[in-house]
């Protein structure tokens, strides 16, 4: 791309960053100290505000590059990570969302812990939310490195990592100065600038095909090499057992996980009531389902018009299928047109990566204040404290975070955000539902359901051909790959509800019967609600 052109592609990077910036100096000002402040947002969000904001931390880098690159590459299998992403809603809309809000403050640990021994539970609860936020983490760092590195000159390795470690502290000081308020706004602000994006895109690749999504189909499969193939289930998770079975894997974490993760549970403790938190998953369901219906059109335009050789030319995984259409969209790389509407896109995923990376960021540094530190020393801890600890467990978790994505960044997002959607379905999501809805559960029961499915999930991850044993693995050269499946979520999900019931029918411990009652109700009505 021509210096001049990269030239406003990156001001448009440098306008949102400036943007971003001043809202979290707006929000650093009001009632810094407050806990409730910090995690929380003082609780004052609409549910359409709260909404946008759940749409924005959720609409990740996975979503808009990803998903569009594996639908370019693969066709009809890259659909699995829209329907997967979309029916998930469902879960948390009727089994989740009201109840945390009612039962919690500021993490899926005060949920868990209601009626339990806190401290083991804390612990565990707190040490699993971590590892699936900085899972999630990863995926951003790396759709950012594809993206800038594009921009920059292709596949430039230098551009990607100085692109990851720019993105690690913009999101620590996010979070350090602005915590939850200036997150939110920092999302919604996201999440119109990604819808717009999106929609005009469709418009111009709908435009290209005269309305004709057929025609649009027909093309696509022609340009991928694989004619019908390219639309019929089977291009990447058919053949053998082992690619079936992964299929249904990943469908299992992708579905069962968002129940689980941090960044998502947290959001429902910004808004006054459990109506509320009911209401903002409703306007997220409709954001979320109207952009994920957009991927579609988008993935597939992009293999139409670009080419899905052209796509992995520029990036193996896919990452960069979506600029890449925006280009051609506009004209081509030597126009002004295609110049001007490749910036635009480019700055919105910009933007949609750093503002998911501070709600992640954000709630795994409350797990570990919150949960880990705070359960430690929970009788001599105050509230501000608690807080400083917090902003500096963010940094600490961006400089994992940023070494991480570093390791990664030949992965693609969409595929490594289904890793922490099958570690979160593995370890909170039973937790969670047994604390919920089941009587007799108990703390060991609670320990067991989160380290059973924790631990195997990493365990199987590191022993999958993700991690060694094939060239697109982390580590090419090695081979200690002895688990076929690329995503755990098909063993170790039902591994962590089983742990959580032999640990509970295990126990000795009698549950206590009034807290169960007071979590009921509370969870129910939400009398007693913080």
């Amino acid at each position: 791309m021509p210096g001049g052109h990269q030239t406003l592609a990156l001001l448009l990077f440098s306008a949102f960053v400036a943007v971003t910036l001043a809202i979290t100096t707006w929000a650093s000002r009001k009632r810094r100290g407050s806990a409730e402040e910090f995690y929380a947002g003082g609780r004052l969000f609409s549910p359409m505000e709260n909404g946008f904001a759940i749409a924005g931390d959720y609409m990740s880098a996975a979503s808009f590059l990803g998903i569009s690159g594996l639908i370019a590459l693969f066709g009809y299998d890259g659909l699995l990570y829209s329907v997967g992403f979309l029916v998930a809603w469902l879960v948390v809309l009727f089994l989740v969302a009201e109840l945390v809000r009612n039962c919690g403050r500021f993490t899926l640990a005060d949920v868990v812990a209601a009626r339990m021994s806190e401290r083991p539970v804390r612990i565990a609860a707190g040490t699993s939310s971590v590892t699936v936020s900085v899972l999630y983490l990863v995926a951003q760092m790396v759709g950012a490195g594809s993206l800038v590195a594009l921009l920059l000159g292709g596949s430039s390795e230098a551009a990607q990592a100085w692109t990851v470690i720019g993105v690690g502290a913009l999101m620590v000081l996010y979070v350090s100065l602005g915590g939850m308020r200036a997150t939110t706004w920092i999302q919604i602000v996201k999440a119109v600038l990604l819808m717009g994006g999106a929609i005009a895109l469709t418009a111009l690749v709908l435009v290209r095909f005269q309305g004709d999504f057929d025609q649009l189909l027909r093309t696509a499969a022609e340009r991928s090499g694989h004619g019908d193939a390219f639309l019929a289930p089977g291009l990447k998770y058919g053949g053998d057992w082992t690619a079936r079975f992964d299929f249904i894997s990943l469908g299992l974490a992708l579905v069962l996980g968002t129940a689980g993760l941090p960044h998502i549970l947290s959001r429902f403790y910004t808004v006054p009531t459990a109506r509320a938190a009911r209401r903002s998953v409703v306007w997220s369901i409709g954001l979320i389902g109207g952009f994920y219906v957009m991927t579609i059109v988008l993935g597939f335009g992009a293999a139409a018009i670009v080419g899905p050789d052209a796509v992995r030319g520029s990036n193996a995984a896919g990452n960069t299928a979506v600029p890449l259409l925006a280009l051609e969209l506009g004209g081509g790389a030597a126009s002004t047109g295609g110049t001007v509407l490749f910036a635009i896109v480019a700055a919105i995923a910009f933007a949609t990566i750093l503002a998911v990376v501070a709600g992640i960021t954000l709630a795994s540094s409350a797990s570990v204040a919150h949960d880990l530190y705070a359960s430690l020393r929970r009788r001599r801890t105050k509230p501000r404290s608690e807080v400083s600890v917090a902003r500096v467990a963010a940094v600490g978790i961006g400089v994992v975070a940023i070494a991480l994505g570093l390791l990664a960044r030949d992965l693609n997002v969409a595929f490594l955000v289904g890793l922490a959607f099958a570690v979160a379905a593995s370890a909170n999501l039973p937790v969670l539902l047994y604390s919920l809805f089941w009587r007799s559960f108990t703390t060991r029961g609670a320990v067991c359901a989160v380290y059973g499915g924790l631990v195997p999930a990493m365990v199987l991850v590191v022993l999958s051909p993700v991690v060694s044993g094939s060239p697109e693995s982390l580590f090419p050269a090695a081979d200690f790959q002895y688990f076929p499946l690329q995503n755990p979520g098909l063993v170790s999900i039902p591994l962590g509800f089983f742990a959580g019931w032999l640990g509970t029918v295990t126990s000795a411990e009698t549950p206590d019967e009034a807290k169960h009652a007071e979590t009921e109700v509370r969870s129910l009505t939400g009398a007693g609600a913080a």
